[in-house]
Parts: C-alpha cells; structure tokens; sequence
C-alpha cells in the first residue's frame, strides 16, 4: 500500500512522458531564473524594477582632507535616503542631494557608474564640480551596496592653485 501511494504522489508530478514539472521563473532575464522551472509561476524578479524607489544608505566613506578646513565628512554630507528612478532599456538616475547621477543595470543587478561630473555641495556652502564613477549591485528587493569615487580641485584662495580631492564610499542600500 504504501508503495501504491508512492507511485500514485510521483505520478502527479509527471506527464505520461516522464516529464516532471517545476514552477519557477523560466525568464532568462530575471535575477531569480531557475533554469530547472519549466512552468512559470509569475514570480519572476527583474533588477531594473526592484533598483528603482527610495533606498535608504548607509555611507562608509574616506573623509576629504583640505588644507587649512581639515577633514570634511561625505558621510555626514551625504543624505539618509536617495530615490533611484528608472529610464528605460537599464538606464537609471540617482538623485544624491538633488545631484542627478546616471547608471546602468544589467539582469544580474550591477550597477555601473560612468565617470560623469555633477555639481555637490561638500560643506563649503557652494556646489563645486565632483567627478563621479563606481559600481555597485542590487542584491536583493530589499538590499544593495555602490562603491563610488569622489574626486575634484577646490579652489581654496584665489590665485592658490586648486587643492585636488579623492574620496572613495562604500554605501550600503536597504528599503
């Protein structure tokens, strides 16, 4: 009797070929792809939708040393929370304190950023031209990091040549 059940249990998961059926997602493009599935259940993830919203961070940067102003802090200059907006085929923008900065999101969930300049204010009281670029991933709906790179000249005091500046950021991203 008990091997009865068996077969009958096994013989509700297969076709009359053999064929067993697993649910899952069957788009290659999803971040969830289970290659095994062969019935598709809906639930399918896609890192373009999941990246966008507003994603809280967590900075872990290098301070900006300056001459004369001491150290400045990116991780106190930059805000709690950026909203991450989509743009079509991958692309998206980032707004870092109403400073938008573009990217690009593969299937998988990393992130590239281009190396593009953005006006910042570091502190100084004035936006002053940053140089942007990293990487990133977006690991799950809920959870990510992006490695930046901060770099630029300040001009401290007219006629000074200006004080060059890098500063590298791990931000970790959750919702």
């Amino acid at each position: 009797k008990l091997i009865l059940l068996a077969l009958l249990i096994v013989g509700c998961a297969t076709d009359s070929l053999g064929y067993e059926e697993v649910k899952g997602c069957t788009d290659v493009n999803a971040t969830n792809y289970n290659p095994d599935a062969n019935i598709d259940d809906g639930t399918c993830i896609y890192a373009y939708e999941i990246a966008q919203g507003t994603w809280n961070i967590t900075p872990n940067c290098e301070d900006i040393n300056l001459p004369i102003i001491g150290p400045i802090s990116l991780d106190t200059i930059l805000p709690e929370s950026i909203d991450v907006q989509g743009a079509g085929n991958g692309s998206l923008f980032i707004d870092i304190n109403g400073a938008q900065i573009s990217g690009e999101i593969d299937n998988s969930g990393n992130i590239t950023v281009a190396e593009q300049t953005v006006s910042i204010d570091l502190g100084l009281g004035i936006p002053i031209p940053v140089q942007i670029s990293g990487s990133g991933k977006i690991e799950s709906e809920n959870s990510g990091y992006m490695d930046l790179t901060f770099s630029g000249e300040i001009d401290l005091i007219p006629g000074i040549p200006p004080v060059s500046f890098n500063s590298t950021c791990h931000i970790t991203l959750s919702k």
